[in-house]
Order: C-alpha cells, then structure tokens, then sequence
C-alpha cells in the first residue's frame, strides 16, 4: 500500500505506519473499534494495539486528543470520510487532498470473506457469487476466464448457461469506484480480474509481513521478527474462506490453514529463543488444542514447556498426542514427537533441531 501523506505534513504523522494512519484516519471519522476492524478486517485487539502505537508515537493522552489531532494535522476534513458525504477513502477526490489513506476495495479471505468498499462493509451476494469474488482476489494480477471460475467455485457440478457471467455482472455493478460507471472488476479478452491500484487483498498483506518477518530474523532483529509475525498472524479471523463452496476454495481454505500454523510456529519458536517461555506455552498450547493431530506442534509445545521448568506437562503432552492419534488414526508417535520426549528425558534441547525446520 501506498503511503499517504498528510495534508498539513505533519511530521508526527508521516511517523505512523500506513497501518497506524488508517486507525488515526478511521478514528478522526468519527468510527468506533468494532467499526473500524470491520472496515480494516482486523480483530477489535488488533485495532486497540494499533491505537495504542498511535497514541504513544504522537504523545497523546487518550482517543479524544488523537481525534483532534487526526482534524488539526489535515489527515480527516470536516465533512469527508466514512460518515460524511462527500468521497470516501479511493476515490479520485480523496487522493487529491491526500485525506484517504488505503485502497479503495478491501477482501479478507483470512475468515468468512469480507468485503468493504470505500470503508463500509458490502453484501456481495449469495455464497457461488462470493466464491467467484475470492477466485478472482486471489489471482491478484492475473485475468480468470469463464471457464476456469466455473471449475473453481462448482467443480463437477457445473451449471449450463451464462451463470459466471450473470455472477460478475452482479459483482461489477455492487463494486463500482464511487459514482463512477466503472467498476474494480476488469474485463478483458482473457476472462475478469481486479483492477490493479484499487484492491487490498488480506492474503497478499499476510504474506507482505511474513516476508518481513524472515528478513527481520536473518538481519538478527528477532525481537522484530516475532511482532511481524504476531501481525501476520493478527489478520486471521477464523476459519480462511468460511463457508464458500467449491474446489478453489477448498484447497485454499487447506493451503491457508497450514500456513497459519506454520506462522505460529515460527513466531513461537522465535519467542522461545527470546527467553518469553510464558508467551509461548500459551500460543502453542491453544494451537494444539486447534491442530490435536499436527506432531510438529507438539513436539514444540513438549520443548516450550520443558524449557518454562514443566518438564511433567510436557511429557503429558507426549502421551495425550499419542491417545489422539491411535484413536483417530490408528497410528503411532511419529519421529518427531519421539525425538522431542527423548530430548526432554534426557533434560536436553536436542531434539528441537528437526520442530524448529518443520516450524520455518
């Protein structure tokens, strides 16, 4: 995303992170934290953590000192924004005067699909028509043709007719860029996609921060690195694509769920090596509870808890794994968790060597 800089030049606020200037320009409209982590796709701790960043970059004492000070720098005018009438964030007007942080069409995928356009939330129809709206987000740069979005959201359940293109007409008309007749949904020789510049997609911010994260750690920065990845981590909000039909879904709602469990991993394998044990056991043990089948999790969580002094518990771990996965596979410890028990009976790391691989 592009930074946006003020219209006042206020050198506090060209401090903030687009992502803080978002929160400050929401907040300046006038919006409350469940609002803005609707418009944001973000869950409502994520957006008091941003304030909070907010606040104590500018030296501010509380949200009513930040709101005025969202008016007297010129990022918010009077008039403009969520609950004004005049154009919201995106539109041609908006990135004039500089006042519209942010692109102009939201999609979070990272749960049930959320769309928002110009900051307010949009219903893009019934669940096919959402189908096609995430195939299309997620080929971000790259045009779909007809067929292939009908093997993606139906599979062998393909309708006869013009069903996608009824589907994305519906889908262009509900997107249109303000009061303009176009809409972010492009059309070309190819098949459709999303206009480039106008959309935010959830997934691609996601990525955006673990890639960070990683660079952060090889430049030895890991405190930095654990809160990139809490960050990246802090976009989820359930279940990835909840609910939406078909075979692209499907194999994305898989794909994103091991990536979320390979992040939590690499953020508490991070942690550990900070010595922040507590903060570990406690993000590893409710991936657990999420994931009871993944061995690499437990063999970390047995290591976190070995290295936080509850060398029992960890080896608890150990035979509740083992239980669930006799019960529900019908088959036995894997190496890993092997290697991490005896790691933990002999009072050693030893062991981790393989979870951490696993874990990056």
């Amino acid at each position: 995303m592009p930074t946006t800089t003020p219209a006042g030049g206020d050198p506090g606020v060209t401090a903030l992170t687009d992502e803080e200037r978002e929160v400050l320009y929401a907040l300046g409209c006038g919006l409350g934290d469940a609002e803005i982590a609707g418009a944001l796709a973000l869950p409502e701790h994520a957006v008091a953590e941003r304030l909070g960043r907010v606040l104590a970059k500018l030296g501010l004492r509380d949200r009513a000192a930040a709101i005025v000070h969202a008016f007297d720098c010129g990022l918010v005018v009077p008039g403009q924004g969520p609950r004004g009438q005049a154009p919201g964030p995106g539109t041609t007007a908006g990135r004039r005067t500089g006042t519209a942080p942010g692109p102009w069409l939201r999609v979070s995928v990272l749960g049930p699909l959320l769309t928002t356009l110009a900051g307010r939330p949009v219903d893009v129809g019934p669940v096919r028509q959402q189908a096609v709206l995430a195939a299309l987000a997620l080929s971000a740069g790259r045009s779909v043709s007809r067929r292939r979005l009908l093997e993606d959201v139906w599979g062998r359940e393909m309708p006869d007719g013009n069903v996608v293109p009824v589907y994305v007409y519906r889908l262009r008309r509900r997107l249109r860029l303000g009061e303009s007749p176009e809409s972010v949904i492009r059309r070309d020789r190819y098949g459709y996609g999303l206009v480039p510049g106008v959309a935010e997609v959830d997934v691609l911010r996601m990525e955006d921060l673990a890639t960070r994260s990683a660079e952060a750690e090889r430049a030895g920065d890991l405190s930095e690195a654990v809160r990139l990845c809490g960050r990246a981590l802090d976009l989820f909000r359930g279940e990835p694509l909840a609910g939406l039909p078909g075979p692209f879904a499907e194999a994305e709602r898989l794909r994103l769920t091991r990536r979320r469990v390979a992040l939590a991993q690499r953020k508490a394998d991070g942690q550990l090596r900070l010595g922040r044990h507590a903060e570990a056991i406690a993000g590893l043990s409710a991936l657990a509870q999420e994931e009871p089948l993944n061995e690499p999790v437990a063999a970390l969580l047995m290591h976190a808890l070995w290295r936080g002094g509850r060398r029992a518990e960890a080896l608890a771990v150990f035979d509740r794994a083992g239980r669930r996965l006799a019960d529900d596979l019908g088959v036995g410890p894997g190496d890993v968790l092997v290697r991490a028990r005896r790691a933990v009976l002999r009072g050693d790391g030893a062991g981790t060597g393989l979870v951490r691989a696993r874990a990056a």
